[in-house]
């Protein structure tokens, strides 16, 4: 498979993918400026990049596992989708933050990552009285 990537900054590092090993198979993104951020703010943070995705593919993106204890920061909407039709040479991709504390983000830091998915097609939705499966004991029941 193959995603066509426009990098906003010839001298961001370049997307690796490192699929089948045992690190990760999610792809990181960068911050492409050094961001001072302060204290309990909102602010869209650039990943530098511009991506053409598969047709029928999306692309979700959340945090690195690291970046809330180093940065103080979480993704403002939890997780980011991206659909296949933004994919315009100015359809920069943003991580949505809200910094808990003052922060200042290197740039070219790795703060997000992200993987493509195929899209849902042919769902059909069917209203039903029961489900008819054995309960499973609710929220956090697993492992009690």
């Amino acid at each position: 498979m193959v995603i066509k990537v426009h990098y906003h900054d010839p001298n961001m590092p370049p997307l690796e993918f490192y699929g089948g090993s045992d690190t990760s198979n999610w792809i990181d993104l960068r911050c492409m400026n050094e961001e001072i951020i302060p204290s309990e703010t909102y602010k869209l943070i650039s990943l530098g990049v511009s991506i053409e995705l598969p047709e029928g593919y999306e692309a979700i993106i959340i945090p690195r596992s690291s970046t809330f204890k180093r940065y103080g920061i979480l993704q403002a909407n939890s997780v980011g989708l991206i659909d296949n039709s933004y994919k315009g040479d100015d359809d920069i991709w943003y991580m949505p933050i809200y910094s808990t504390r003052y922060t200042t983000i290197p740039q070219y830091e790795r703060i997000c990552q992200f993987r493509i998915q195929p899209v849902m097609k042919d769902i059909e939705i069917v209203p039903v009285d029961h489900l008819g499966n054995d309960n499973r004991g609710g929220i956090g029941s697993t492992n009690e």
